[in-house]
C-alpha cells in the first residue's frame, strides 16, 4: 500500500506528540498547584478514574485501567484511604471483595483539579464549535478503547499478531 493511500499515516507521531504534551515537565506539578493538591501522580490518576467510572471499582479494575499490576495499586489506595479521600466498600456480587469508591473529601479534590484540566483544555479548543468538541471526545474514546483492546490481543498472544501479518502480506497485490 502506498504510504499516502494509508488515512492513519502520521497518527503515531501524532499522539506521541500528544503524550509528549501531557506529559512534559512540570505540566502536572503546575496543575496540583493551582488546584491546591498535593498527591503524587499515580494517586491522582486512580481518583481520576474513580471520578469517571459510573461505579464503585475493584482493584484490579483500576490496575487494568491504569495498565499497572494490582500490589502498586493498593500501595496507593492505602495512602489514598488514610487521606480519607477513598474508601472500601462490599461488594454486593461478592461479600469477599471489596470495591472502592471516593469518599465525599475525595469528590471534592478530584473536582478541583479536574476545573484546572478542563479550563486548559477549554482554553485550547476555544476556537472549536460545541459539535467538534463532543466529536473529539467521542472518538477519542473509541481510538483508546479499540486500540488498547488489540494491542492487549497481541501482548497476550504475539504468535496471532505474527499470523495475521503474514496473512496480511499473502494478500497484497503483486505489483512486479
Amino acid at each position: 500500500m502506498n504510504r499516502d493511500d494509508n488515512p492513519l499515516e502520521g497518527l503515531l507521531p501524532r499522539m506521541a506528540q500528544l503524550s509528549n504534551s501531557l506529559g512534559r515537565g512540570q505540566l502536572f506539578e503546575t496543575a496540583t498547584a493551582t488546584a491546591g493538591i498535593t498527591l503524587e501522580r499515580p494517586a491522582l490518576t486512580i481518583l481520576v478514574i474513580l471520578e469517571s467510572a459510573d461505579r464503585p471499582l475493584r482493584v484490579g479494575e483500576i490496575a487494568e485501567r491504569m495498565q499497572v499490576v494490582g500490589p502498586h495499586v493498593t500501595r496507593q489506595l492505602n495512602g489514598l484511604e488514610r487521606r480519607r479521600l477513598i474508601k472500601r466498600v462490599p461488594d454486593p456480587d461478592d461479600q469477599r471483595a471489596r470495591l472502592i469508591t471516593l469518599t465525599p473529601d475525595g469528590k471534592k479534590l478530584i473536582g478541583r483539579y479536574l476545573r484546572v484540566i478542563n479550563d486548559w483544555f477549554d482554553q485550547a479548543l476555544a476556537g472549536w464549535p460545541e459539535s467538534e468538541r463532543r466529536d473529539l471526545v467521542r472518538l477519542l474514546g473509541r481510538l483508546v478503547d479499540d486500540l488498547a483492546a488489540h494491542l492487549n490481543t497481541i501482548v497476550d498472544d504475539p504468535l496471532a499478531e505474527e499470523d495475521a501479518l503474514a496473512l496480511s502480506a499473502d494478500n497484497r497485490p503483486n505489483t512486479t
